[in-house]
């Protein structure tokens, strides 16, 4: 099945890179609809990964030499906003928000702990609306993407959360929030979601991105005041960084099993990656060889002398 990336290109509706369309490996469901806070599906933030060219991915097949000439700037992401799918009277008409991520753009953003790309891969099943076998394999193997260091990348993202939240000058929708309810309940809901995944990933090495959408629902009806919101997230904060300390997960991400991964998703899409890649055994073995040959050289010589 095509994916809602290709059928907007095919209708001429977004404009990515060529290859992105034809290349995409998994798209999901983000936003309030992957946190099961809202019943609303008109509008979809979708995030999406491809797999960009193999001269892109290994620029040396293109004859490129790193550092020399022109910087080779490898294909990252692409992003589009508020692309209609229909006409503004249809009120069937659905508004999308798309980010696109090439492949190892998005393994080194989930390695990092990047809260908004690890909330892509833990996304329920009814969420995902493009998978390939590629995809597959990489949610299937997403709990790798957790370790300790997660825990100080979401508190950067809820404390910068809360900083918007205490002086950002709203407008529109965000406007109207805090006109009905005293502060920005949408900011101060995701602060929560934020602190209360992370505990999920210390204790459990997982993440289930609805299993507080209850109380998250609340915060958005204004159930829990400003003051409340913030009190509550210092007591997390304390107790995460209890658990933080208590943690038997790896303190960074498994970059051995990782890397193997992407090499995996990457035959699967390319085929045979001989020519793209020297193994560090067949590196060594190299070094080893031609050091024979040169002890073999300076051995004659010296008989010769």
């Amino acid at each position: 099945m095509a994916s809602v990336t290709q059928n907007l290109f095919e209708k001429g509706l977004v404009k990515p890179p060529r290859f992105v369309p034809a290349n995409m490996i998994y798209e999901t469901i983000m936003g309030s609809q992957a946190y099961g806070v809202s019943s609303d599906s008109s509008d979809r933030d979708i995030y999406g990964v491809c797999i960009p060219p193999k001269a892109d991915i290994f620029p040396h097949l293109d004859g490129k030499i790193l550092g020399f000439g022109k910087p080779h700037q490898p294909f990252e992401n692409f992003q589009q906003s508020h692309v209609r799918d229909g006409h503004a009277n249809d009120a069937n008409a659905m508004e999308y928000d798309l980010s696109i991520y090439g492949i190892v753009r998005y393994f080194s953003l989930c390695m990092e702990g990047n809260p908004n790309m690890l909330d892509s891969l833990f996304t329920a099943q009814d969420c995902v609306l493009h998978v390939t076998t590629v995809g597959t394999m990489i949610r299937e193997s997403r709990k790798h993407f957790l370790h300790k260091g997660c825990w100080p990348k979401f508190k950067g993202y809820a404390y910068a959360t809360m900083h918007k939240m205490r002086t950002k000058n709203p407008i529109g929708k965000r406007r109207e929030l805090i006109d009905a309810f005293g502060f920005d309940v949408k900011y101060a809901y995701h602060i929560v979601r934020l602190l209360n995944e992370c505990e999920q990933i210390l204790m459990h090495r997982d993440i289930d991105l609805r299993l507080h959408r209850e109380q998250l629902k609340a915060i958005r009806r204004g159930e829990m005041s400003e003051p409340e919101i913030f009190a509550w997230a210092s007591d997390k904060e304390r107790h995460l960084e209890t658990l933080y300390h208590q943690s038997t997960l790896p303190n960074g991400p498994d970059e051995g099993f990782l890397r193997e991964l992407l090499l995996r998703c990457l035959e699967e899409h390319f085929g045979n990656l001989e020519n793209c890649i020297v193994s560090p055994d067949a590196a060594t073995n190299a070094i080893h060889a031609i050091q024979s040959i040169l002890d073999l050289f300076h051995k004659s010589a010296s008989q010769k002398q």
